[in-house]
């Protein structure tokens, strides 16, 4: 089976998480600011708080935004379901903006008419939350001017598009958003095994986030609200949680951030490929914005039905049972039971729920070799033509 992604741990991961691994320190120790440090610094960010998972950063951004009961958060539909569920983690309620045909991102045009609908009936977004959906980034500058109109917070669920740029900066530089998340999840452009990291130029939303991912306990005599009884001494000044990253999975990351522009470069280099490969099938593949240089998490075709003897589903089953690793990046979130419960249902998001009818993400990912890719491509195009 060639899977749709696949981490890369080489000699040097091993070593650099062996290294901690006999060191002092396992869980918070000197590689996490390091590993911080160096997002940071390569994103031109001014702070940076790695915690467990994506999903932790997105629930600690959010509540660092104040986002609570009676607020709302608007996200795309076509995502994984934490791009939401971090909304719903806050007690706020969760509506969704239909995506842009073209980018498969929230489409800042839907977005403008959903807000003038929303300020007549007193129904504003608290927060907004873009996904760069595959490592393409949206419009940023579009979604940050609606932002400043109509006064809500913005946070850029950035999973898939470390290593990317937008107007030829970093994603993560935070010019247009409060706060950048980014996941080292195993298939992502990089890996911690599993991770996340909330990138910020606000310090006080920064030190929220530190308190929030760690049990909202403090030993800083400033925050606290009485006198110190000794030096073994702290205080919960908020209730947090159990967010943090360990010094193993850091230092994995520190390691895998010295591989981060070959990664991104060798997916450029695969979409590339399968472009040319593909052209005459009858598939619509990836189209790329010019303001962005994508992280290239995913390369997501489109199935061209109509001139297609078979089901999406049939393509996607034949695919799988030649081991061709197919996967579909999403399933709507409004199309979930659980969000159906809330009253979505299908029809609420159209350019979503076509493109989950003919989306499939092909294998990619940096060790992939030409053959497997020539692999990929025989098999879709025996199975269409």
């Amino acid at each position: 089976m060639i899977p749709y992604g696949k981490q890369e741990i080489t000699q040097d991961d091993i070593a650099a998480v062996v290294e901690t691994l006999r060191s002092d320190f396992l869980t918070q120790g000197p590689q996490v600011p390091l590993f911080e440090k160096t997002v940071a610094t390569y994103c031109g960010a001014r702070h940076a708080l790695a915690v467990n998972s994506a999903t932790s950063a997105l629930h600690i951004a959010c509540l660092a935004l104040g986002l609570g009961p009676e607020d709302w958060l608007w996200t795309s539909p076509i995502t994984f379901v934490a791009s939401a569920n971090c909304g719903l983690y806050c007690g706020a309620q969760v509506d969704f903006v239909d995506i842009d045909p073209r980018t498969y991102n929230l489409c800042p045009v839907a977005l403008e008419r959903k807000l003038e609908q929303a300020q007549k009936i007193g129904r504003l977004p608290k927060v907004v939350v873009p996904v760069h959906l595959c490592g393409q980034p949206c419009d940023m500058k579009a979604i940050h001017r609606l932002s400043q109109r109509y006064g809500f917070c913005l946070i850029e669920d950035a999973s898939h598009a470390i290593g990317g740029r937008y107007q030829n900066e970093p994603i993560g530089d935070g010019r247009y958003s409060d706060i950048t998340i980014f996941s080292f999840h195993p298939v992502k452009i990089i890996t911690t095994a599993e991770g996340g990291m909330a990138l910020t130029n606000d310090a006080g939303l920064a030190a929220h986030m530190n308190l929030l991912r760690s049990h909202g306990i403090t030993r800083d005599p400033s925050l606290m609200t009485q006198e110190a009884d000794g030096p073994w001494y702290y205080q919960q000044i908020d209730l947090g949680f159990n967010y943090r990253m360990t010094d193993l999975q850091a230092a994995l990351g520190v390691s895998q951030m010295k591989r981060l522009d070959a990664y991104v470069d060798r997916r450029h280099q695969l979409a590339r490929r399968y472009d040319t490969l593909l052209a005459e099938l009858p598939v619509v593949t990836p189209w790329q914005h010019p303001d962005g240089y994508s992280g290239l998490h995913l390369y997501v075709i489109r199935l061209c039905l109509e001139g297609i003897r078979k089901t999406h589903r049939q393509v996607f089953e034949e695919l799988r049972a030649q081991g061709i690793g197919v996967n579909l990046h999403y399933i709507p979130v409004h199309t979930q039971p659980y969000y159906q419960k809330m009253g979505f249902k299908e029809g609420d998001f159209p350019e979503a729920e076509r493109y989950y009818t003919e989306a499939i993400s092909l294998p990619m990912f940096p060790t992939m070799t030409e053959e497997q890719q020539d692999e990929v491509v025989r098999a879709l195009s025996e199975i269409l033509v």
